[in-house]
């Protein structure tokens, strides 16, 4: 690790140990101070505790894959770049990828050289971003939304509903994110537990089915019936309106 407290911060999410270890030294070879992770579940959290300059993330991982972490930073974070390292070539895991807001896409195996040169120029990029933000407005879709006769803002998490003002709970702020980002998209139980909580698909837990019962009685009119937030029988929940 770097002794430059202004070295930039790389978090590196990659379960091949070999791999890990190698980009890790090449890296601080550069000057940069790395942190590695080698699931999922202890990258997101490395996430959360380092909020690194730079994410460098391998889609196949143990508990929750490269694609539902991508997911679950933007939801908090457009701006920090994301750098995908995999094996798996196909277009449709580029175009996902995309989709899902990644800022650069390297298959393996890779030269060393292209890839410290993409994470030179993402960077460099993000730094200039920076720079600029603070005298642009915030053009995102993030910072107000309106749905029926509900509103929610984003930037400052509060929601008015039915002639109220609620203050939303960061977890609160991140579902309704997930849900407007899939308006009129089913999502699975699975999808809502990795990418809203960082959870394996595997987890059997009633956080979400809670959380669901109060979105509903802050946004409907009739939470028993409700027209915003609805579930799929044997799928999960879907958020529409028109």
């Amino acid at each position: 690790m770097t002794d430059n407290p202004f070295a930039k911060r790389i978090l590196v999410v990659e379960d091949d140990r070999h791999i890990a270890e190698a980009l890790k030294l090449n890296l601080e070879l550069q000057g940069y101070e790395v942190n590695v992770a080698e699931t999922g579940i202890s990258g997101l959290r490395k996430w959360k505790d380092v909020a690194p300059d730079l994410v460098v993330l391998d889609i196949m991982l143990p508990g929750i894959d490269g694609l539902s972490i991508l997911r679950n930073i933007r939801l908090e974070d457009e701006r920090v770049p994301i750098l995908i390292l995999s094996a798996r070539s196909a277009s449709e895991d580029r175009v996902k990828g995309l989709m899902y807001g990644v800022d650069d896409y390297l298959t393996k195996p890779f030269e060393l050289d292209e890839f410290l040169l993409r994470v030179k120029r993402l960077l460099k990029r993000a730094t200039w971003a920076k720079g600029r933000e603070h005298g642009e407005p915030d053009t995102s879709m993030t910072r107000e939304y309106r749905f029926g006769e509900n509103r929610i803002n984003f930037e400052t998490q509060t929601a008015y509903c039915g002639g109220k003002t609620i203050r939303l709970t960061e977890q609160e702020t991140k579902l309704l994110r997930l849900f407007v980002a899939n308006k009129g998209r089913p999502l699975s139980r699975k999808e809502l537990l990795e990418i809203g909580w960082g959870y394996s698909g595997n987890t059997s837990t009633r956080t979400l089915d809670n959380f669901i019962v109060r979105l509903r009685k802050y946004f409907e009119e009739d939470p028993q019936n409700p027209v915003f937030f609805r579930s799929r029988r044997s799928v999960g929940y879907i958020f529409d309106h028109d």
